[in-house]
Protein backbone atom coordinates (compact mmCIF):
# COMPACT_ATOMS: atom_id res chain seq x y z
CA UNK A 1 0.00 0.00 0.00
CA UNK A 2 1.17 3.58 -1.35
CA UNK A 3 2.16 5.98 1.59
CA UNK A 4 2.25 9.49 1.71
CA UNK A 5 5.86 9.00 2.59
CA UNK A 6 5.95 7.76 -0.75
CA UNK A 7 4.29 10.08 -2.57
CA UNK A 8 6.26 13.03 -0.81
CA UNK A 9 9.49 11.11 -2.58
CA UNK A 10 8.03 11.27 -5.81
CA UNK A 11 6.46 14.57 -6.00
CA UNK A 12 10.29 16.48 -4.02
CA UNK A 13 7.86 17.68 -1.30
CA UNK A 14 7.43 16.85 2.26
CA UNK A 15 4.96 14.87 3.84
CA UNK A 16 3.14 17.26 5.76
CA UNK A 17 2.59 19.78 1.98
CA UNK A 18 1.26 16.13 0.52
CA UNK A 19 -1.00 15.92 3.82
CA UNK A 20 -1.98 19.23 3.29
CA UNK A 21 -3.10 18.92 0.04
CA UNK A 22 -4.86 15.37 0.43
CA UNK A 23 -6.90 17.39 3.43
CA UNK A 24 -7.11 20.87 2.11
CA UNK A 25 -5.92 22.24 5.83
CA UNK A 26 -3.68 24.29 4.34
CA UNK A 27 -3.67 25.99 0.97
CA UNK A 28 -0.59 25.12 -1.47
CA UNK A 29 0.43 26.62 -4.45
CA UNK A 30 -1.06 25.71 -7.33
CA UNK A 31 2.37 24.30 -8.67
CA UNK A 32 2.57 22.69 -5.26
CA UNK A 33 -0.63 21.05 -5.84
CA UNK A 34 -0.10 19.51 -9.15
CA UNK A 35 3.30 17.67 -8.59
CA UNK A 36 1.31 16.25 -5.22
CA UNK A 37 -1.85 15.55 -7.27
CA UNK A 38 0.71 13.89 -10.01
CA UNK A 39 2.42 11.55 -7.93
CA UNK A 40 -1.32 10.34 -6.19
CA UNK A 41 -2.23 9.32 -9.62
CA UNK A 42 0.83 7.35 -10.61
CA UNK A 43 0.85 5.64 -7.36
CA UNK A 44 -2.64 5.04 -7.62
CA UNK A 45 -2.81 6.07 -3.51
CA UNK A 46 -6.04 6.01 -1.73
CA UNK A 47 -6.10 7.72 1.35
CA UNK A 48 -7.47 5.31 4.29
CA UNK A 49 -10.31 8.00 5.27
CA UNK A 50 -11.63 6.24 8.53
CA UNK A 51 -8.32 5.97 10.11
CA UNK A 52 -7.58 9.81 9.30
CA UNK A 53 -11.10 10.46 10.83
CA UNK A 54 -10.19 8.13 13.67
CA UNK A 55 -7.48 10.30 13.90
CA UNK A 56 -8.68 13.63 13.69
CA UNK A 57 -12.24 13.09 14.92
CA UNK A 58 -12.69 14.43 11.46
CA UNK A 59 -14.53 12.69 8.23
CA UNK A 60 -14.00 15.57 5.89
CA UNK A 61 -17.57 15.21 4.78
CA UNK A 62 -20.16 17.62 4.69
CA UNK A 63 -23.96 16.68 4.14
CA UNK A 64 -26.73 19.00 2.44
CA UNK A 65 -30.52 17.71 2.49
CA UNK A 66 -32.79 19.33 0.02
CA UNK A 67 -36.05 19.15 -0.52
CA UNK A 68 -37.04 17.74 -4.22
CA UNK A 69 -33.88 17.42 -6.31
CA UNK A 70 -36.11 17.60 -9.76
CA UNK A 71 -36.58 21.36 -8.77
CA UNK A 72 -33.79 22.97 -10.90
CA UNK A 73 -33.25 26.00 -8.41
CA UNK A 74 -31.53 22.54 -5.89
CA UNK A 75 -28.70 21.61 -8.51
CA UNK A 76 -27.75 25.00 -8.87
CA UNK A 77 -27.34 25.41 -5.08
CA UNK A 78 -25.24 22.29 -5.16
CA UNK A 79 -23.07 22.96 -7.62
CA UNK A 80 -22.19 25.55 -5.71
CA UNK A 81 -21.83 24.30 -1.99
CA UNK A 82 -20.04 21.12 -3.84
CA UNK A 83 -17.31 23.68 -5.50
CA UNK A 84 -16.58 25.31 -2.45
CA UNK A 85 -16.48 21.72 -0.56
CA UNK A 86 -14.34 20.63 -2.91
CA UNK A 87 -11.76 23.37 -2.78
CA UNK A 88 -11.60 23.16 1.11
CA UNK A 89 -11.31 18.96 1.00
CA UNK A 90 -14.20 17.96 1.75
CA UNK A 91 -16.51 15.70 0.02
CA UNK A 92 -20.26 16.54 -0.14
CA UNK A 93 -23.20 14.40 0.28
CA UNK A 94 -26.65 14.83 -1.11
CA UNK A 95 -30.12 13.55 0.27
CA UNK A 96 -33.46 14.75 -1.07
CA UNK A 97 -36.45 15.04 1.27
CA UNK A 98 -38.94 14.99 -1.65
CA UNK A 99 -40.84 17.86 0.61
CA UNK A 100 -40.96 15.27 3.30
CA UNK A 101 -40.71 16.36 6.89
CA UNK A 102 -40.95 13.36 8.91
CA UNK A 103 -37.97 11.50 6.55
CA UNK A 104 -36.10 15.30 6.57
CA UNK A 105 -35.57 14.37 10.30
CA UNK A 106 -34.60 10.99 9.51
CA UNK A 107 -31.91 11.86 6.94
CA UNK A 108 -30.43 14.64 9.37
CA UNK A 109 -30.23 11.63 11.57
CA UNK A 110 -28.54 9.55 9.57
CA UNK A 111 -25.80 12.53 8.67
CA UNK A 112 -25.05 12.83 12.00
CA UNK A 113 -24.95 9.01 13.10
CA UNK A 114 -22.48 8.90 9.61
CA UNK A 115 -20.23 11.84 11.19
CA UNK A 116 -20.39 14.11 8.70
CA UNK A 117 -18.86 17.47 9.98
CA UNK A 118 -21.61 19.94 9.15
CA UNK A 119 -24.67 20.23 7.36
CA UNK A 120 -26.76 22.03 5.07
CA UNK A 121 -30.44 22.38 5.68
CA UNK A 122 -32.73 23.24 3.06
CA UNK A 123 -36.11 22.33 5.10
CA UNK A 124 -39.30 21.48 3.72
CA UNK A 125 -40.70 22.59 7.06
CA UNK A 126 -42.07 25.17 8.42
CA UNK A 127 -41.74 24.84 11.98
CA UNK A 128 -38.62 22.92 13.33
CA UNK A 129 -39.50 19.84 15.54
CA UNK A 130 -36.48 19.04 17.85
CA UNK A 131 -38.61 16.66 20.08
CA UNK A 132 -38.77 14.50 16.87
CA UNK A 133 -35.01 14.08 16.15
CA UNK A 134 -32.64 11.77 17.59
CA UNK A 135 -29.48 13.93 18.41
CA UNK A 136 -30.65 17.74 19.14
CA UNK A 137 -28.68 20.08 17.26
CA UNK A 138 -26.88 21.71 19.96
CA UNK A 139 -24.95 17.67 20.19
CA UNK A 140 -24.72 16.94 16.96
CA UNK A 141 -22.42 18.52 14.11
CA UNK A 142 -23.18 22.13 12.90
CA UNK A 143 -26.07 22.85 10.12
CA UNK A 144 -26.38 26.02 8.43
CA UNK A 145 -29.72 26.73 6.45
CA UNK A 146 -29.67 28.22 3.25
CA UNK A 147 -32.32 29.27 1.19
CA UNK A 148 -35.37 28.36 3.95
CA UNK A 149 -35.19 29.07 7.60
CA UNK A 150 -37.44 26.99 9.67
CA UNK A 151 -39.17 28.69 12.88
CA UNK A 152 -37.54 27.52 16.01
CA UNK A 153 -34.21 26.91 14.74
CA UNK A 154 -31.50 29.23 15.50
CA UNK A 155 -28.61 28.48 13.57
CA UNK A 156 -26.63 30.54 11.08
CA UNK A 157 -28.29 31.28 7.48
CA UNK A 158 -27.96 31.87 3.96
CA UNK A 159 -30.61 33.56 2.05
CA UNK A 160 -32.00 36.03 -0.34
CA UNK A 161 -33.78 38.78 0.47
CA UNK A 162 -37.23 37.44 0.09
CA UNK A 163 -39.78 40.50 0.67
CA UNK A 164 -37.31 42.83 -1.54
CA UNK A 165 -37.18 40.35 -4.23
CA UNK A 166 -41.24 40.04 -4.66
CA UNK A 167 -41.07 44.32 -4.11
CA UNK A 168 -38.82 44.37 -7.06
CA UNK A 169 -40.95 42.49 -9.42
CA UNK A 170 -44.62 43.76 -8.29
CA UNK A 171 -42.74 47.12 -8.41
CA UNK A 172 -41.69 46.22 -12.38
CA UNK A 173 -45.59 45.53 -13.25
CA UNK A 174 -46.44 48.46 -11.36
CA UNK A 175 -43.96 50.77 -13.34
CA UNK A 176 -45.34 48.91 -16.72
CA UNK A 177 -48.71 50.39 -16.03
CA UNK A 178 -50.38 47.52 -14.05
CA UNK A 179 -52.92 48.16 -11.42
CA UNK A 180 -54.62 44.38 -10.73
CA UNK A 181 -51.73 42.36 -9.62
CA UNK A 182 -52.51 38.98 -8.77
CA UNK A 183 -50.22 36.52 -7.12
CA UNK A 184 -49.74 32.65 -6.83
CA UNK A 185 -47.44 31.49 -4.10
CA UNK A 186 -46.47 28.30 -2.76
CA UNK A 187 -47.14 26.82 0.63
CA UNK A 188 -47.97 29.77 3.16
CA UNK A 189 -46.32 27.50 5.62
CA UNK A 190 -42.84 28.45 4.50
CA UNK A 191 -41.34 31.75 6.34
CA UNK A 192 -39.90 32.81 2.95
CA UNK A 193 -43.26 32.28 1.29
CA UNK A 194 -45.47 34.52 3.55
CA UNK A 195 -42.28 37.41 3.35
CA UNK A 196 -42.93 37.45 -0.52
CA UNK A 197 -46.32 37.65 0.02
CA UNK A 198 -45.94 40.55 2.27
CA UNK A 199 -43.17 42.43 -0.41
CA UNK A 200 -45.80 42.21 -2.98
CA UNK A 201 -48.20 43.86 -0.84
CA UNK A 202 -45.83 46.74 0.33
CA UNK A 203 -45.46 47.43 -2.98
CA UNK A 204 -49.03 47.81 -3.76
CA UNK A 205 -49.11 49.55 -0.66
CA UNK A 206 -46.31 52.15 -1.49
CA UNK A 207 -48.30 52.44 -4.94
CA UNK A 208 -51.52 53.49 -3.10
CA UNK A 209 -53.17 50.33 -4.60
CA UNK A 210 -56.14 48.43 -2.33
CA UNK A 211 -54.53 44.86 -1.63
CA UNK A 212 -57.62 42.57 -3.25
CA UNK A 213 -58.35 39.22 -1.57
CA UNK A 214 -59.65 37.72 -5.04
CA UNK A 215 -56.15 38.52 -6.04
CA UNK A 216 -54.34 36.26 -3.41
CA UNK A 217 -53.76 32.75 -4.73
CA UNK A 218 -52.08 30.69 -1.90
CA UNK A 219 -50.83 27.27 -3.47
CA UNK A 220 -48.69 24.69 -2.76
CA UNK A 221 -45.88 22.65 -4.46
CA UNK A 222 -48.35 20.26 -6.10
CA UNK A 223 -48.46 20.84 -9.93
CA UNK A 224 -52.44 20.23 -10.00
CA UNK A 225 -53.06 22.58 -7.32
CA UNK A 226 -51.24 24.87 -8.75
CA UNK A 227 -53.35 24.29 -12.14
CA UNK A 228 -56.30 24.65 -10.09
CA UNK A 229 -55.68 27.73 -8.60
CA UNK A 230 -54.45 29.18 -11.73
CA UNK A 231 -57.50 28.89 -13.88
CA UNK A 232 -60.00 29.41 -10.73
CA UNK A 233 -58.59 32.86 -10.74
CA UNK A 234 -58.14 33.39 -14.49
CA UNK A 235 -61.71 32.18 -15.12
CA UNK A 236 -63.72 35.00 -13.38
CA UNK A 237 -65.86 37.15 -15.74
CA UNK A 238 -65.05 40.47 -13.36
CA UNK A 239 -61.53 41.34 -11.58
CA UNK A 240 -59.71 39.77 -14.12
CA UNK A 241 -56.00 40.54 -13.13
CA UNK A 242 -53.96 42.17 -16.20
CA UNK A 243 -50.61 40.55 -14.56
CA UNK A 244 -49.53 37.67 -12.81
CA UNK A 245 -47.12 37.56 -10.26
CA UNK A 246 -45.15 33.72 -9.05
CA UNK A 247 -43.64 33.50 -5.84
CA UNK A 248 -40.81 30.88 -7.07
CA UNK A 249 -39.92 29.09 -10.51
CA UNK A 250 -41.83 25.85 -9.64
CA UNK A 251 -45.23 27.59 -9.38
CA UNK A 252 -44.00 30.20 -12.38
CA UNK A 253 -43.60 26.84 -14.72
CA UNK A 254 -46.87 25.30 -13.55
CA UNK A 255 -48.93 28.75 -14.17
CA UNK A 256 -47.66 28.88 -17.38
CA UNK A 257 -48.17 25.66 -18.73
CA UNK A 258 -52.23 26.74 -17.15
CA UNK A 259 -52.02 29.83 -19.07
CA UNK A 260 -50.95 28.92 -22.24
CA UNK A 261 -53.43 25.48 -22.00
CA UNK A 262 -56.70 27.92 -21.83
CA UNK A 263 -55.04 30.18 -24.82
CA UNK A 264 -53.99 32.78 -22.89
CA UNK A 265 -50.93 34.37 -23.77
CA UNK A 266 -48.19 36.67 -22.47
CA UNK A 267 -47.86 39.19 -22.16
CA UNK A 268 -50.37 40.64 -24.64
CA UNK A 269 -53.62 38.80 -22.15
CA UNK A 270 -51.67 38.95 -19.07
CA UNK A 271 -48.15 39.90 -18.38
CA UNK A 272 -46.05 37.75 -16.19
CA UNK A 273 -43.36 37.94 -13.89
CA UNK A 274 -41.67 35.24 -11.27
CA UNK A 275 -39.12 34.72 -8.57
CA UNK A 276 -36.46 32.49 -10.17
CA UNK A 277 -35.31 31.63 -13.44
CA UNK A 278 -37.83 29.07 -14.68
CA UNK A 279 -36.47 25.25 -15.89
CA UNK A 280 -35.57 25.40 -19.42
CA UNK A 281 -36.09 29.20 -19.73
CA UNK A 282 -34.97 29.59 -23.34
CA UNK A 283 -37.19 27.95 -24.72
CA UNK A 284 -40.16 30.32 -23.72
CA UNK A 285 -41.25 32.50 -26.34
CA UNK A 286 -42.01 35.31 -25.01
CA UNK A 287 -39.13 35.00 -22.71
CA UNK A 288 -39.76 34.97 -18.63
CA UNK A 289 -39.28 38.29 -16.52
CA UNK A 290 -37.89 37.16 -13.71
CA UNK A 291 -36.29 38.37 -10.00
CA UNK A 292 -32.96 36.26 -9.91
CA UNK A 293 -31.63 34.30 -6.93
CA UNK A 294 -27.51 34.27 -6.83
CA UNK A 295 -28.41 30.34 -6.38
CA UNK A 296 -24.83 29.17 -6.85
CA UNK A 297 -23.55 31.76 -4.94
CA UNK A 298 -26.05 30.67 -2.19
CA UNK A 299 -24.76 27.34 -1.80
CA UNK A 300 -20.96 28.42 -2.15
CA UNK A 301 -21.13 30.65 0.45
CA UNK A 302 -23.40 28.33 2.84
CA UNK A 303 -20.53 25.87 2.70
CA UNK A 304 -17.59 28.63 3.42
CA UNK A 305 -19.95 29.98 6.65
CA UNK A 306 -20.24 26.09 7.62
CA UNK A 307 -16.79 25.42 7.45
CA UNK A 308 -16.04 28.30 9.43
CA UNK A 309 -18.62 27.05 12.09
CA UNK A 310 -16.73 23.70 12.11
CA UNK A 311 -13.48 25.45 12.68
CA UNK A 312 -14.25 28.12 15.17
CA UNK A 313 -17.82 26.72 17.03
CA UNK A 314 -19.16 28.39 19.97
CA UNK A 315 -16.07 30.96 19.33
CA UNK A 316 -17.69 31.91 16.38
CA UNK A 317 -20.64 33.93 18.35
CA UNK A 318 -24.17 34.24 17.79
CA UNK A 319 -25.64 32.63 14.64
CA UNK A 320 -24.83 34.43 11.15
CA UNK A 321 -27.47 35.65 9.01
CA UNK A 322 -26.31 36.32 5.89
CA UNK A 323 -28.84 37.81 3.03
CA UNK A 324 -27.75 37.85 -0.81
CA UNK A 325 -29.32 40.76 -3.25
CA UNK A 326 -31.51 39.55 -6.06
CA UNK A 327 -31.41 40.97 -9.75
CA UNK A 328 -34.31 41.66 -11.74
CA UNK A 329 -34.42 40.36 -15.23
CA UNK A 330 -36.57 42.09 -17.28
CA UNK A 331 -37.84 40.06 -20.45
CA UNK A 332 -40.80 39.90 -22.90
CA UNK A 333 -43.27 38.58 -21.05
CA UNK A 334 -43.76 41.74 -18.93
CA UNK A 335 -43.37 44.07 -21.81
CA UNK A 336 -45.47 47.20 -22.15
CA UNK A 337 -49.36 45.55 -23.98
CA UNK A 338 -52.36 47.65 -23.43
CA UNK A 339 -54.61 45.28 -21.89
CA UNK A 340 -57.69 47.54 -22.61
CA UNK A 341 -58.55 50.45 -24.15
CA UNK A 342 -55.92 52.77 -22.77
CA UNK A 343 -56.54 55.87 -20.08
CA UNK A 344 -54.56 58.99 -19.92
CA UNK A 345 -52.01 57.75 -17.57
CA UNK A 346 -51.64 54.29 -20.00
CA UNK A 347 -50.53 56.50 -22.35
CA UNK A 348 -48.35 58.87 -20.08
CA UNK A 349 -46.60 55.46 -18.71
CA UNK A 350 -46.32 54.00 -21.72
CA UNK A 351 -44.04 56.83 -23.39
CA UNK A 352 -41.90 56.62 -20.70
CA UNK A 353 -41.11 53.17 -21.42
CA UNK A 354 -40.60 53.94 -24.70
CA UNK A 355 -38.19 56.30 -23.80
CA UNK A 356 -36.28 54.75 -21.26
CA UNK A 357 -35.78 51.73 -24.39
CA UNK A 358 -34.54 54.46 -26.42
CA UNK A 359 -32.03 55.53 -24.03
Amino acid sequence: MTTQKQLAEMAGVSAGTVSNVITGSIRVSDRTRKKVLDAIRALDYHPNLIARSLKTNRTNTLGIVIPEITNPFFPKLIRGAQLAARENGYFLIVLDTDENEVLELELISMLQSQRVDGILLVSSAGKWREDTISTPISLGPPIVCVDRMPEGLDVDTVRVESRAAAEMGVSHLLSMGHREIAIITGPLSLKHERERLSGYRCALHKAGIEVRNSLLWASTFNESEIDIACRKGLQKKKGKPSALFTTNGFVALNALRSIYAAGIGTPEDIAFVTIDEIAAADFFRPAITAVVQPVFEMGYRAVEILLERIKKGAKMGAPKREQLSPKLLVRASSDFVFQSRPTKAHIQRGISHLRSKAR
